[in-house]
C-alpha cells in the first residue's frame, strides 16, 4: 500500500468515529423529558351544587394521574435502558474504531518510519553522489587546466616548429645552391645521376640473382624444367588454324571471271599493278586465287577484289579506289589486332610506332601457325615459367611477345628476322635485357640472361607443342598412333587411348584374362617397349585398368 493510499484511509476512519460520536450525542439530547402536569382547573360554575360529582371526578383524575406517573415512570426506565444499551453499542462501536484507529495509526507511523529511513538513505545517496561530482567537477577543472595549458605548449611549439621548418627550408636551399655551385651540376641533374647509379646498382644485383637463379635452375634442371614445360603446355595449348599463302575469291558466276579480266586483260593488269598480288585465273568454277608473299598486301587484294565483285563495278579507277579505302580497313584491323593481343598478354606501356608494326603479324605465318597468336602464347607461357622460378614475369612475358615482330619487317630489310626485330626494339626505347631476348632467341647472339633464355623456351613450346605447326601436327599424330599400337598388341588387351597429347596411354584389358599380378607386368612391359621404340619429350604415363562388373536381371 502506498503512502497516499494509506492516509486517505486513515481520514475515513476519523470521519466515521466523529459521524458515530455526533449521532450518540443527538440521541442522548432528544431523550423525553418529565412532563410537568397542567393544574387541574374545573371550571364548573354549579361546584355547590354537584359536590358528590366533583369529588368523583377528582378521584377519577386522580387515579388516572397514578396511572400516568406510574406509565411515564415506566417509559422512563425503558427508555433510560434503551439509551444505556445504544449508548454500550456505540461505545464499543466506538473503542472498536478507536482500536482500527490506533492499528491503522501505528502500522502508518512504522510506514512513514519505513519510509523516513529509505529517504534518510536516499539523501545520504545523493549527498554522496554530489560529493563524488563535485570532486569529479573539481578534477575536470584541474585537467581543463592542465589541458588549456598544454594547449598553449603546443601552439608555442607548432609556431617554433614552423619557424624551425622555414630556417630548415632556407638552409637547404642554400645548401643545395652551395652543392650546386661546388658540383657544378643542377639539382635534376643530380638527381638523374644518383637515378642512373642506383638503377645501376639494381640491374647489377638483378643479374646477379639471375645468374644465382640460373645456375640453381642448372642443378635442377632435369626434373623441374620438365614439370614446368609440361604445366605450361597444359595450361596454354590453344586452337591452331594453318594457313597458306594464298587466297581464293569466291564469285557469284564463271561470267565475272571476264570482268576481271576486262578488255584484253586491262583490269587484271590494273589490279595486279595497283595491289601488288598475282591473280590467278584457272578451271576453278566461280573462283579465283590471289598469291602473294605478303599476307598483308594478299589480304587488302582479296577485300578489294570481294567488294568490286560485290559491287559489279570493275575498272582501273574503280580499282584504285576500292584499294584505298581496304587498305585502310586493313591497316584498322591491324591495329586493332595489335591492341587486343596487348590488352591479353597485359602490355600497356608499348611505343605506338611499334603498335601497327606488330599488328601486320595478324596475317603472318609460320610453317602454317599465325605469328600474332603464337607471341601471345609464347608470352603466357613465359609468364608462368617466369613466375615458377620467382622472375620478373612482366619483362619474360614482354620479351617473348616481342620475340618474332622482326617477320613483320624481313620482306623490307636485309637479314635474320631477330635482329631486326632487336634493332626495332631498340630503335623505339625497349629494354636492353628485351633487346637481347629479342636477338638471342635463336642463338645468333650469345645467350646472357635468364629472360632470353625463357623466351628460347616459350618460343620452342609455341612452336613444337602437338598441333601448332603442320611439319609437328603429323609427326604428333604418327606418334600417338605407334603408342597405341605398340599397347595394343599385347595379349588381353581390349582397348588403348592415348590422352593428355601423347603424355598418357589407358590400356583396357579382359578382366578374365589378366589378374592384378598381370596387369603390373603388363603395364611395365609397354613402358619398357615405348622406351625402346619411341623417341618423345617428357614421359609417357601406362595406365592399365582392369575392370570386373556383375550383371544380373531384375523380372
Amino acid at each position: 500500500m502506498t503512502g497516499g493510499a494509506f492516509q486517505a484511509l486513515v481520514l475515513v476512519l476519523l470521519l466515521v468515529v466523529v459521524i458515530v460520536v455526533v449521532v450518540v450525542a443527538a440521541a442522548l439530547l432528544r431523550r423525553p423529558r418529565t412532563p410537568t402536569p397542567a393544574p387541574h382547573a374545573e371550571a364548573d360554575e354549579t361546584r355547590s351544587a354537584l359536590v358528590r360529582e366533583s369529588e368523583e371526578a377528582a378521584a377519577e383524575a386522580r387515579r388516572v394521574q397514578e396511572e400516568e406517573a406510574a406509565a411515564r415512570s415506566t417509559a422512563a426506565a425503558e427508555a433510560d435502558a434503551e439509551r444505556s444499551r445504544v449508548v454500550a453499542q456505540e461505545s464499543e462501536r466506538a473503542a472498536e474504531l478507536m482500536a482500527s484507529v490506533t492499528q491503522a495509526r501505528a502500522a502508518f507511523e512504522e510506514q512513514m518510519q519505513a519510509r523516513r529511513e529509505e529517504l534518510r538513505a536516499q539523501r545520504s545517496d545523493v549527498e554522496r553522489r554530489e560529493h563524488r561530482l563535485t570532486e569529479r567537477e573539481e578534477r575536470l577543472d584541474v585537467e581543463l587546466r592542465t589541458l588549456n595549458d598544454q594547449l598553449g605548449a603546443v601552439d608555442r611549439t607548432k609556431a617554433e616548429l614552423a619557424d624551425r621548418r622555414t630556417r630548415l627550408e632556407e638552409a637547404e636551399a642554400e645548401r643545395l645552391a652551395a652543392l650546386e655551385r661546388v658540383a657544378g651540376l643542377t639539382t635534376e641533374q643530380a638527381k638523374a645521376e644518383l637515378v642512373a647509379g642506383v638503377e645501376h646498382d639494381a640491374k647489377r644485383q638483378a643479374v646477379l640473382v639471375a645468374r644465382e637463379i640460373e645456375r640453381k635452375a642448372l642443378r635442377e634442371a632435369d626434373e623441374r624444367a620438365r614439370n614446368i614445360v609440361v604445366g605450361a603446355i597444359q595450361r596454354v595449348a590453344s586452337d591452331q588454324t594453318s594457313e597458306s599463302v594464298v587466297s581464293a575469291v569466291h564469285l557469284p558466276g564463271d561470267e565475272m571471271k571476264g570482268r576481271i579480266i576486262g578488255r584484253e586483260g586491262r583490269n587484271i593488269r590494273a589490279f595486279e599493278q595497283v595491289t601488288g598480288v598475282n591473280v590467278m585465273i584457272d578451271d576453278t568454277p566461280e573462283s579465283v586465287l590471289l598469291s602473294c608473299f605478303d599476307p598483308v598486301r594478299r589480304e587488302t587484294a582479296r577485300l578489294t577484289l570481294s567488294e568490286l565483285v560485290k559491287d559489279g563495278r570493275i575498272h582501273p579507277a574503280r580499282i584504285e579506289e576500292v584499294h584505298e579505302r581496304s587498305r585502310s580497313q586493313i591497316e584498322a584491323l591491324c591495329l586493332q589486332a595489335a591492341e587486343d593481343a596487348m590488352a591479353e598478354v597485359g602490355i600497356t606501356d608499348l611505343h605506338p610506332a611499334l603498335v601497327p608494326i606488330l599488328g601486320t603479324l595478324r596475317y603472318r605465318t609460320s610453317y602454317g601457325q599465325n605469328v600474332l597468336k603464337h607471341l601471345v602464347e609464347s608470352a603466357h607461357i613465359a609468364g608462368l615459367m617466369a613466375g615458377e622460378l620467382g622472375l620478373d614475369v612482366a619483362q619474360c612475358k614482354r620479351s617473348a611477345f616481342l620475340h618474332d615482330i622482326g617477320k613483320a619487317l624481313t620482306h623490307e630489310v636485309e637479314g635474320s628476322h631477330a635482329l631486326v626485330g632487336a634493332d626495332l626494339a631498340r630503335r623505339y626505347g625497349e629494354n636492353p635485357d628485351v633487346v637481347h631476348a629479342i636477338e638471342a632467341h635463336h642463338n645468333e647472339v650469345e645467350v646472357r640472361t635468364v629472360e632470353a633464355v625463357l623466351t628460347q623456351a616459350a618460343d620452342a613450346i609455341s612452336g613444337g607443342r602437338p598441333g601448332a605447326r603442320r611439319e609437328t601436327l603429323e609427326a604428333y599424330v604418327q606418334r600417338l598412333e605407334k603408342l597405341e599400337q605398340i599397347a595394343g598388341v599385347h595379349e588381353g588387351v581390349e582397348k588403348v587411348f592415348a590422352m593428355q597429347a601423347g603424355r598418357e596411354i589407358r590400356v583396357m584389358v579382359a578382366p578374365e584374362e589378366i589378374d592384378d599380378i598381370a596387369a603390373q607386368v603388363l603395364a611395365r612391359d609397354i613402358a619398357k617397349q615405348i622406351e625402346e621404340d619411341l623417341t618423345y619429350p617428357g614421359q609417357i604415363k601406362v595406365v592399365v585398368v582392369r575392370e570386373s562388373r556383375a550383371t544380373e536381371t531384375a523380372r
